[in-house]
């Protein structure tokens, strides 16, 4: 996103009520963040091939995107014409700031 980038009126999203004080407007709508993140799994499994997948998670905000991209490679995987392995695993990383 340019720094130029002005975004799309809040108006043309529904925003939960909780949020629609702290919030000017949407840079980057939701369906495009799925789009990426399927577009993200094909990808992936494109360049792994039938390469076993070893999917590690970052806890403390990576959950939702990980799951969501997760999904959608479980969902390639089942629909495809090869069945590539996955391993899936977590770690918490604590800042020392």
């Amino acid at each position: 996103i340019r720094d130029e980038e002005s975004g799309y009126n809040k108006n043309l999203f529904c925003i939960p009520k909780h949020y629609e004080e702290d919030l000017e407007r949407v840079f980057i709508p939701h369906g495009l963040i799925l789009d990426r993140t399927e577009r993200l799994a094909r990808d992936i499994m494109q360049d792994m091939g039938s390469h076993h997948i070893v999917a590690l998670c970052v806890l403390k905000g990576g959950y939702k995107f990980f799951a969501d991209l997760l999904d959608h490679i479980k969902a390639l995987n089942q629909n495809g014409d090869k069945s590539v392995p996955i391993t899936v695993d977590f770690v918490r990383i604590k800042s020392q700031c």
